[in-house]
This record gives structure tokens, sequence and C-alpha cells, in this order.
């Protein structure tokens, strides 16, 4: 989306918001790491106060997917460190959207690759590897399915069914 913002998008498609297919996350979320924009194809993830399965799929060749993981908005413990977004960055992921906590911020802000998260906190995850990959999950007020395309900028986050051409 090299360009054009996300409120452009907006501007630009008002049928695609009234039909649903084009939705905007509430704005819950803080801006981290050294990619302000970005966007690609949708990879999901649930879990609640464990990490393992966030530090698996971002383990994986990213090839520019965004991980959005429902964190269940949990503000007791970090779900995402500094160690797997050096490993996201170096495998090519554009981005990783928590709903919940991450930590070791200075160290994500010195990476290249976008992260969104709702806070920090210092408190490690357990690590059960208990959670679901690859299911719709519902965040910010939307419910985002795997394969979906994630558009963000320093205005907001964008879901749509599919890639936008703009």
């Amino acid at each position: 989306m090299a360009l054009v913002t996300t409120a452009e998008v907006c501007d630009a498609n008002p049928q695609l918001i009234s039909s649903g297919e084009l939705r905007a996350l509430q704005p819950n979320f803080q801006i981290y790491g050294r990619r302000q924009v970005f966007s690609g194809p949708i990879v999901t993830l649930k879990v609640f106060e464990d990490n393992v399965l966030v530090r698996e799929f971002l383990e994986e060749k990213g090839n520019g997917r965004v991980l959005v993981v429902d964190g269940g908005g949990s503000l007791r413990c970090a779900i995402l460190g500094g160690n797997p977004v050096v490993q996201a960055q170096n495998n090519g992921w554009a981005g990783i959207v928590v709903n919940g906590c991450i930590r070791d911020v200075d160290e994500i802000n010195g990476c290249d690759i976008g992260v969104r998260a709702l806070a920090s906190h210092p408190m490690k995850a357990n690590k059960k590897g208990m959670g679901e990959k690859h299911v719709p999950i519902s965040i910010a007020g939307t419910r985002i399915s795997d394969g979906e395309w994630l558009y963000a900028d320093t205005d907001g986050i964008l879901i749509s069914r599919t890639e936008l051409s703009v």
C-alpha cells in the first residue's frame, strides 16, 4: 500500500465498507516497530497468555504475511517479545497484530517490521502450547478470517476480504 493511506482507501471504497468487505479495527492498538505502514495476507491465531504457537508461526517463512493474534485482550502478561519479532523480521513477515501485550519494546522498535499491540508488559507468557491456528477471530470489534488482507498505517488498521488494488 505504498502511497495510499488507509483513510484514502476508506474514502474511495464506501461500497466495500457498507457491504462489510472492508472493515476498520477499533483504534485500540499502539504502534511498534520501524515499519509503520504494512500490509499482507492474514494468518490468524487464537491464544490466551501463552506464546508457544506465536513463536512457532514466526519461525516459519512469512512471505509478506501478517500474523494476527487474538490474545483475548489480556493485559496480564506479554505474548510477544523481542526475539520472536527479530525472527519474524528475518523470516519475511510484513507485520504482527496482537490483541494483547508485548515486551522488549526497545528491541522491537529497532526491527524493520510492523507491530501493533494493546500495550507493553514486563511479565512473560505461559509456555503450554495451547491455542488454535487458522480460525476466525474477533478483535477490536471486527471478525477476521485466515486469508483476508490487512492494511495498516498510522491512521489505523483495515481488514479486507480480498487484496485491494490500490
